[in-house]
């Protein structure tokens, strides 16, 4: 049975990820920084499959290193790497841009990023075999108005995948990435502070992406033969044709 660790299991991507892999016969080790949350999933999927859950913020380098250091036994060899935890905080032009909003999307979404790529590619690179998947976004393949360090951030994660399969080619590791369009998660939600009602207008009229699509697509390439490695993946709705171009139905 093979091991998974997702991170920003609690919600979204990360969540319905964790639900099918579970169900699918994996192993699976939650991160997320959110205790109760943690707690009722591991719950939930413990039904079901071996779960372990790591509470610990990604932006943390020593919390990220000490815990998945610290896994027992039973999960200490991770097959699968899912790199899925990240944020868009505010849309706003570069001018009057908060810099506590680029630092938390730098934080996160680059450097969290490669703090648990780092923990866990060790052991990967000593067996030969792994597999890594960073969940990257649209806005890192195009830039829209007032996306910019956001943008930024998504840009990384491309270059980083890149990188990351090129120098891990020689130790037989996959690596790739999955670039979601708009997906109706709670990621609006916290890059509008809160704002429910103006981040429910981002999906109004639209057959947005759902959690468990991109799920089901993940399970889909890590499930595939190991001669088989899926590099970088765009995903859209269809009624999205670009960053910037969507078909939206007035309700």
């Amino acid at each position: 049975m093979k091991t998974a660790l997702i991170t920003g299991a609690t919600s979204g991507i990360g969540r319905a990820t964790a639900v099918l892999l579970a169900k699918n016969n994996y192993k699976i080790i939650l991160c997320g920084r959110r205790i109760d949350r943690l707690a009722e999933l591991k719950e939930e999927l413990s039904k079901v499959t071996e779960v372990h859950a790591l509470v610990f913020d990604v932006r943390d380098k020593n919390a990220v290193f000490e815990a998945i250091s610290g896994l027992p036994e039973a999960f200490s060899r991770i097959d699968i790497l899912i790199n899925n935890a990240g944020n868009a905080h505010g849309l706003d032009p570069i001018q009057s841009g908060d810099p506590d909003d680029w630092d938390a999307m730098i934080d996160i979404n680059v450097k969290g990023l490669l703090y648990v790529s780092k923990a866990v590619i060790p052991q990967m690179v000593e067996r030969k075999s792994g597999h890594i998947i960073n969940i990257g976004s649209i806005a890192g393949l195009e830039v829209y108005p007032n996306g910019n360090v956001y943008c930024a951030s998504k840009h990384a994660v491309d270059a980083i995948n890149k990188g990351m399969r090129m120098d891990l080619n020689p130790y037989g590791i996959r690596v790739g990435a999955i670039n979601p369009g708009m997906v109706e998660t709670a990621f609006s939600e916290v890059r509008f502070k809160g704002d429910t009602e103006r981040a429910a207008n981002v999906y109004k009229g639209v057959a947005a992406l759902q959690p468990e699509d991109i799920a089901d697509i993940i399970h889909f390439v890590v499930s595939r033969p190991y001669h088989v490695n899926i590099a970088d993946l765009l995903v859209l709705p269809t009624v999205q044709a670009s960053a910037t171009i969507l078909r939206r139905t007035v309700l």
